[in-house]
């Protein structure tokens, strides 16, 4: 594997940040989504040979989640390197993501933690857009919404839920973190994106003028 920053790997970065694991040997690298498709598009973007496998899970209503599993000791320590590590969940923090390929990462981690939703206004009655990032590590949300500050000067606020916290955007910075996302992008979990292109349409009436993409 060439390991060299490009659109698919960050998006697998982004994806490796919310539901991957390294374990304690060094070596293997585990990525677990109850969205097979998910699973599937981050083999592609790896050029994995290593075959999907099921797990029963008592979180996911149908009852089992997805994984694939690899050992490539370069690529673990390149994640090392970058600030993803073993047991990451409550201890990630600053990542080592460059500028360029900082939206890939996020469309990765929105796919992975993060979802796309829409609520009315209690007055105006008018839909609204919510973005949210969800990440059981506080340190790792302020950076993120740092990180979005200084590219996009748009903020978030930090809350608290049931044993996570979750980053969110609102309104107008939420259409204009989503049009970032996914400007350009090649790769994403097209059910989320086709989510995404619906609620933008009903919040800007009928923002759907990207470009065609295949995962």
């Amino acid at each position: 594997m060439n390991i060299k920053w490009d659109n698919k790997l960050s998006y697998c970065v982004g994806l490796l940040a919310s539901d991957g694991n390294l374990s304690k040997d060094g070596r293997h690298i585990v990525f677990v989504s109850k969205d097979i498709d998910l699973i599937k598009t981050f083999k592609i973007c790896l050029g994995l040979k290593n075959k999907i496998a099921i797990k029963n899970s008592g979180y996911n209503k149908n009852g089992k989640y997805y994984y694939i599993q690899f050992g490539n000791v370069k690529l673990y320590r390149w994640l090392n390197n970058i600030g993803i590590t073993a047991n990451k969940s409550k201890t990630i923090g600053t990542l080592k993501i460059p500028n360029k390929y900082f939206f890939d990462f996020l469309r990765g981690l929105l796919d992975g933690d993060g979802c796309v939703t829409s609520f009315k206004h209690l007055e105006s009655k008018h839909p609204q857009i919510r973005v949210k990032f969800c990440s059981a590590s506080k340190d790792f949300l302020i950076w993120l919404k740092s990180k979005i500050y200084n590219l996009l000067s748009l903020s978030g606020k930090i809350g608290t839920i049931p044993r996570v916290f979750e980053l969110i955007y609102y309104k107008h910075s939420s259409i204009k973190l989503l049009k970032r996302i996914y400007n350009k992008s090649t790769v994403f979990l097209n059910r989320k994106f086709e989510k995404t292109r619906i609620l933008l349409g009903s919040e800007t009436g009928g923002w759907c003028n990207w470009q065609t993409r295949e995962a």
